[in-house]
């Protein structure tokens, strides 16, 4: 029961994943036709595209990938109960749905900075998924980088980001413990 539920997990959280980086991708307007983008559309696409006749975009915000990524999180959160408990809450569920596509950005956030802090040291020059994970993070970097003093070339502000994601994940789980 344990194996089955960690592959369940697993797959919901992967399927989360490559969904919230569409948005995010699009959010931050990274280039279109590089390798990675392209995979991550192509593996959306099935489900965005008749999403998207349904649901308008809101401006710049594709708001039919949004519902797909919290559609998955209620889904993880049905199915992982369907095979705990045997029933569904459906008030609980859809409230922790949010929480579930929340914790599950600030996650996938904090492995992107970490794969980019690790391709930062060990590429070689251009390397596409360098390039889209910088395009990802440098909007949330440039407000640290301003405030952090200049240490020489030795860049701090991605263990800035990190250590407040994880103080982000540690004070919701605090908080909706109680809950």
């Amino acid at each position: 029961m344990q194996a089955m539920l960690f592959l369940i997990n697993t797959a919901f959280n992967l399927l989360l994943m490559v969904v919230i980086l569409r948005a995010w991708l699009q959010l931050a307007r990274a280039d279109f036709y590089n390798p990675f983008s392209q995979f991550v559309v192509k593996v959306t696409n099935p489900a965005v595209l008749p999403l998207r006749k349904l649901i308008p975009s809101i401006g710049s915000i594709d708001t039919a990938t949004i519902v797909l990524a919290y559609l998955v999180a209620v889904a993880k959160l049905i199915v992982l109960q369907l095979m705990l408990v045997g029933s569904i809450q459906i008030p609980a569920t859809f409230i922790s749905g949010l929480l579930v596509l929340l914790k599950e950005i600030l996650n996938l956030l904090f492995w992107i900075l970490i794969i980019r802090a690790l391709l930062s040291w060990f590429s070689q020059g251009n390397n596409p998924i360098e390039s889209v994970m910088h395009q990802l993070t440098e909007p949330l970097l440039r407000p640290i980088r301003r405030v952090l003093p200049s240490l020489g070339g030795l860049d701090l502000s991605v263990l800035v980001l990190i250590i407040a994601i994880q103080f982000i994940n540690v004070l919701f789980s605090n908080v909706f413990r109680g809950l």
